[in-house]
């Protein structure tokens, strides 16, 4: 299992400190939104690697709060399915597997594309506005290099799109699925090349929903996901390669 490096998570939240209006127990929220958002995003980039332990003495010193908010931060994330917490043994970031990375897209296959087919049956000109701007600000925060503001654009720009068919407990199911799914994306090194094939496959999405094509949406997203899960296997696969344990079997087809 993998040890973390301590004094190395940045605080993106920038509010750790800050009392919320409602007393102690508005502090209590406030504090553990600042620590879940901070310790998030570290897990989302990497930066605290799959196998780490999550001592909560070790994250409140490091994060400068008690360990109550600390605590509750680590249950949210448990619940995305971030993390993994057993009694009496403690905390550590879920592992990244082929095996679970095969099932995480799958799933994303399953929830995307019913989502996908009662959104483009409902698509409006402002759900095509704003999904327009999301991939636009992911287009410019990925080249300058800011990888905090491309992921949330890039979760914008989908969830923009799914938003628009209606259904609340579709997108709660595919929150947890997207969170890891993420984890994966930033696990692998994608060439300018793919970037610039990335683009090509939202636009896809994107104008066929405007067009109100049902199928040609269900075939953009899909094909977009397989070929995410391919990228991320192929990495895993030229990882474990190098390694003297056996590989895990799974894999996903890249066909449309």
């Amino acid at each position: 299992m993998a040890t973390t490096h301590r004094r190395t998570v940045p605080s993106d939240a920038g509010d750790g400190g800050r009392a919320g209006a409602g007393g102690a127990d508005g502090q209590h929220r406030t504090l553990a939104d600042s620590a879940t958002a901070i310790l998030h995003e570290a897990i989302l980039t990497g930066r605290l690697p799959a196998g780490t332990p999550l001592r909560l003495n070790e994250m409140a010193d490091l994060l400068g709060m008690s360990m109550s908010p600390v605590r509750e931060s680590i249950r949210r994330l448990a619940a995305l399915g971030l993390v993994e917490v057993v009694q009496h043994k403690g905390a550590w970031v879920m592992p990244l597997t082929i095996e679970d990375a095969v099932d995480t897209h799958e799933a994303r296959i399953a929830m995307e594309t019913a989502l996908i087919e009662r959104a483009a049956t409902r698509f409006t000109a402002e759900d095509a506005r704003r999904a327009e701007a999301a991939l636009d600000e992911h287009i410019a925060a990925s080249a300058r290099g800011d990888a905090t503001a491309a992921r949330r654009a890039h979760t914008d720009f989908h969830f923009t799109i799914y938003r628009a068919a209606g259904s609340r407990w579709l997108l709660r199911g595919l929150e947890p699925v997207w969170e890891n799914s993420e984890r994966y994306r930033f696990a692998t090194v994608t060439p300018a090349g793919q970037n610039e094939e990335r683009v090509r496959e939202h636009r896809a999405i994107l104008d066929a929903c405007v067009a109100g094509d049902v199928a040609a949406a269900v075939s953009a997203v899909q094909v977009h996901i397989r070929r995410a899960a391919d990228r991320v296997i192929g990495k895993m696969d030229s990882d474990a390669a190098a390694l003297p344990t056996a590989r895990e079997p799974g894999r996903m087809s890249s066909g449309s």
